[in-house]
């Protein structure tokens, strides 16, 4: 479920594109507030599909080698050069999975780094980093 003022506003600006993530209480408020700046999402086939840009057409070509279900090693990811995120404009945030309250920010870029762990990352862990901007509703 998606705020009426979102929706609203995704019906003016019905060229953008918009990734829709659910969080725990606790991260959606610190994003809320503005004190958490990045979310993380963890290196699996599920997110690939809805972050990579060329997903199929580059596990074609063999840039992910050992990327499948049964062999896949996030670090390799790290280092590969060839991610190109979907350049999504924004994040509708659920609080919680099934909440009504939602807000919606912008999106400045998508990368594949480590994180913040003050920010829920964990050390040396590699993560799709969603780096956010401001929110807008």
């Amino acid at each position: 479920m998606i705020s009426a003022a979102i929706q609203q506003f995704l019906k003016e600006h019905p060229e953008a594109r918009v990734l829709d993530l659910s969080l725990t209480y606790h991260w959606y408020d610190e994003i809320e507030a503005g004190r958490k700046k990045e979310e993380y999402r963890e290196l699996k086939q599920f997110y690939f599909k809805r972050l990579y840009l060329d997903w199929h057409l580059n596990l074609e070509q063999g840039c992910y080698k050992g990327c499948d279900e049964f062999a896949f090693n996030p670090k390799e990811c790290v280092l590969c050069k060839k991610f190109v995120a979907f350049p999504y404009d924004y994040v509708i945030f659920h609080r919680g999975r099934f909440s009504p309250t939602t807000m919606l920010v912008q999106c400045d870029g998508i990368r594949i780094g480590y994180g913040r762990e003050d920010w829920g990352a964990e050390r040396g862990k590699p993560y799709f980093v969603i780096q956010l901007g401001d929110k807008v509703l």
